[in-house]
C-alpha cells in the first residue's frame, strides 16, 4: 500500500507544472435565467437553435427574465455580457417559438460582428 502512494506521489510531483496549472475554460454555453413557462419554453426552442450553429466555442450566451405581476415578463438575451435581443411575454398565450427564432438570427448578427472584430483585429495588428 505504501509503495502505491509513494508510486503515486512521484507521478504527481513528476508532472510538469505547465500541465498541473491550465485553467479550465468553459465556452458556447446557453445560460438559463428564466423563471416562468415562457421563459423556459424559450430557452428550449433557442438552445435547440443555437446547438446548429457552428463556430460557437468561445461565446456565452445568457437569457434573462424580469417578472411584472399582472403586465408579464420581460425577457432578454446577453451574448459575451452584452444585450443583443429584448421581448416583452403577455401574461396570455405568445408565439414562443416565433420569437425564440428571432432572437437567432439577432444572435447570427452579433456573432457574425463578433468574428468579424477578431478577423480585424488580429489582421490591423499585423499591418503595424
Amino acid at each position: 500500500m505504501k509503495i502505491i502512494i509513494y508510486l503515486l506521489l512521484f507521478v504527481v510531483t513528476s508532472l510538469p507544472t505547465t500541465v498541473v496549472s491550465r485553467d479550465i475554460t468553459l465556452g458556447g454555453l446557453v445560460l438559463d435565467r428564466t423563471i416562468t413557462r415562457f421563459g423556459k419554453d424559450f430557452v428550449f426552442y433557442y438552445s435547440g437553435y443555437w446547438r446548429d450553429i457552428p463556430a460557437t466555442d468561445n461565446i456565452t450566451v445568457v437569457i434573462y427574465e424580469q417578472v411584472y405581476p399582472q403586465a408579464g415578463t420581460v425577457l432578454w438575451v446577453e451574448m459575451n455580457d452584452r444585450r443583443i435581443y429584448q421581448t416583452y411575454f403577455g401574461r396570455r398565450y405568445n408565439d414562443v417559438k416565433e420569437t425564440a427564432e428571432q432572437a437567432v438570427l439577432q444572435s447570427l448578427t452579433e456573432l457574425a460582428r463578433i468574428q468579424a472584430d477578431r478577423i480585424l483585429g488580429e489582421s490591423a495588428g499585423e499591418l503595424f
